[in-house]
């Protein structure tokens, strides 16, 4: 079979149920008709009712005569539960969300850490009452208050400054006015969409709210575990800053090792997005990692009998989840930790067991929780990675047998780098319209002074070992001036990518059918590779052509300042008030001129 691998069917059980599942979320993702809903579930309902009724008679039916129409409707199945799951998730459909309802209040309670910056608290709510009620009852306490049930998530905005001070965290109950609008779509096409963003988490309105209009009516409202897990991380945090004196150096400890990346600043997250690194900064997939993998290896004397083999599991997976507890729960490291828990009890309680099967039965339970999640990018290029990890590191590996020890270890590490890059390119390029050159040099730069950080930081947190600051300190400046160096080298990246959703598709397919055709020796796969390979090529010159004759005029709207770009072929002149170095600039009008392919900019100054 020329090296094909063949799996069985129950091989791959979660695979195959969870593609169509996945396709019925994507197909009906951002459907706003509620009656779907209830004829997908009666469909649903029938087709799960027949399938269990030929399961019972399936040998007086002659059953396995129809094996292939009836995997054909459990798929169809599958499809169906998706798209019912993504609609039901909606919050916009339910009866009580409080958009839909008469009211002048709401009582909401902080369900996130709330990220404070100069001048804003900026957080994520949940509602849960709603009342129409005059405002001279409306109390501290809010005890002549009636309210009715309310559902729903709103982003909100609080403004502050030195005389009007707010402190406010997670599990907060407050009462805030009734008053928000739908978030707004973005202006320009290039420009961040935070509509689809906010969308992606089931938030669909915004509020801008003063001081005065918010009533603290309640503490510790939240769920009990994450409040403590949140505290928690605020403890450590302030642990690193009595630590670590440089700035930089502390952000990165705290982003690296404790997820909090509220001190990180946008020089130090554009030097790990220009070198290819900046999955070092997403406490994730390779952080939980680090630790099963160090504790694994500690843990070799625990094997042999089922007794030790389960007190090892106990142990790492207890590790794992203090460590996501430390972490704060963050989404990311929450989806690592299931994915990575599912795989150590499967490899603890059975013999055979395949990658892709477990991969899939997380990836599954995490979209039946949460559909919301298929347009997560770290969900997206997390499971990307993991999935080239497993198919192409071993094939990349064996592409050059290396006997001696170091340097083979250095040929393995850089084999994960490939393929991980390899399996997230089309999603990176898409979504950050930039390829590091030289990610390979930048990725083996950090692989070992990472580990190191990430282990010597536990350690000082668990021990209290303040002794090791200072290296600790030198070590993550040491790997911070690398990768400035890195980032500085000539022709560090190709910057200004931009793929439509028809070439990112391409883009993939090509990609798969390349990596199987070449890893298994398909010669007419490798032909319908290069022939996509061919069209994308013609679609994407086709588009510079455009470019190169392009004359047209593009007027930004923006809150403080005024922008008009007057482009011709790869040259622009901007009419504006603002200057290159500008936050303005650089995140709302040099995305526009990248995406038009705009090569000379002048700027026109009043």
């Amino acid at each position: 079979m020329n090296g094909v691998k063949t799996f069985h069917k129950q091989e791959i059980f979660f695979v195959r149920i969870l593609a169509p599942f996945s396709v019925g979320i994507l197909c009906f993702y951002g459907c706003m008709v509620g009656w779907i809903s209830n004829s997908l579930l009666i469909a649903n309902s029938l087709i799960f009712i027949y399938l269990f009724i030929r399961n019972a008679r399936y040998k007086k039916a002659n059953a396995y005569r129809y094996a292939g129409i009836n995997g054909l409707i459990a798929h169809v199945l599958c499809f169906i539960l998706g798209s019912s799951s993504v609609i039901l998730y909606n919050n916009a459909f339910h009866s009580d969300y409080y958009a839909l309802k008469k009211s002048n209040y709401l009582k909401i309670r902080i369900i996130e850490a709330p990220q404070k910056k100069p001048n804003i608290i900026l957080f994520t709510a949940l509602v849960t009452k709603s009342a129409c009620i005059k405002p001279s009852l409306l109390t501290k306490k809010s005890e002549n208050c009636i309210f009715n049930t309310a559902s729903g998530k709103i982003r909100i905005s609080i403004s502050t400054d030195r005389h009007h001070p707010i402190s406010l965290k997670y599990g907060d109950e407050l009462i805030i006015p009734y008053k928000f609008v739908e978030v707004p779509s973005p202006l320009q096409p290039s420009e961040f969409d935070f509509k689809a963003w906010l969308a992606a988490q089931n938030i669909y309105h915004q509020t801008y709210l003063k001081p005065h209009e918010v009533v603290k009516t309640n503490q510790g409202t939240g769920n009990k575990v994450i409040h403590f897990a949140l505290e928690l991380r605020e403890k450590q945090v302030l642990t690193y800053r009595k630590l670590i004196k440089n700035d930089d150096a502390f952000a990165v400890a705290a982003t690296l090792i404790l997820g909090y990346r509220a001190d990180l600043t946008a020089e130090t997250l554009e030097i790990y997005s220009k070198t290819g690194t900046i999955h070092v900064l997403s406490v994730s997939g390779m952080h939980v990692s680090l630790v099963y993998l160090v504790l694994n290896y500690v843990l070799w004397f625990l094997r042999g009998n089922k007794l030790l083999k389960t007190l090892k599991m106990l142990f790492i997976l207890g590790a794992i989840w203090a460590y996501t507890l430390l972490t704060g729960f963050s989404p990311s490291v929450l989806r690592a930790a299931i994915m990575i828990s599912v795989l150590v009890v499967a490899k603890s309680f059975a013999r055979n067991t395949n990658n892709y099967n477990i991969i899939a039965f997380a990836a599954f339970c995490l979209l039946l929780y949460n559909p919301f999640l298929v347009w997560d990018i770290g969900f997206q290029l997390s499971f990307m990675a993991v999935l080239g990890l497993i198919y192409l590191q071993s094939k990349i590996q064996a592409l050059w047998p290396i006997k001696q020890f170091w340097l083979a270890k250095i040929w393995e590490t850089t084999a994960m780098s490939l393929a991980a890059q390899l399996a997230t390119y089309p999603f990176s390029v898409y979504y950050f319209h930039q390829f590091p050159i030289y990610f390979l040099l930048s990725n083996l730069f950090i692989t070992l002074p990472a580990a190191l950080i990430m282990y010597m930081g536990i350690v000082i947190l668990l021990f209290k070992l303040s002794c090791l600051g200072p290296v600790f300190e030198w070590l993550i400046c040491f790997m911070n001036t690398g990768l400035n160096w890195i980032a500085q080298l000539p022709f560090s990246g190709v910057t200004a990518i931009w793929l439509s959703k028809t070439e990112l598709t391409l883009l993939c397919i090509a990609l798969l059918l390349l990596i199987t055709a070449l890893s298994e020796f398909r010669k007419k796969q490798l032909i319908v590779a290069l022939l996509i390979f061919l069209n994308l090529s013609v679609l994407l010159s086709f588009g510079k052509m455009k470019a190169f004759h392009q004359k047209k005029t593009i007027r930004f709207t923006l809150k403080k300042n005024y922008a008009v770009a007057i482009i011709r072929s790869h040259k622009a002149l901007l009419f504006t008030d603002l200057n290159p170095e500008s936050k303005v600039f650089y995140y709302f009008i040099k995305p526009a001129l990248d995406q038009h392919m705009v090569t000379e900019t002048t700027f026109i100054q009043p």
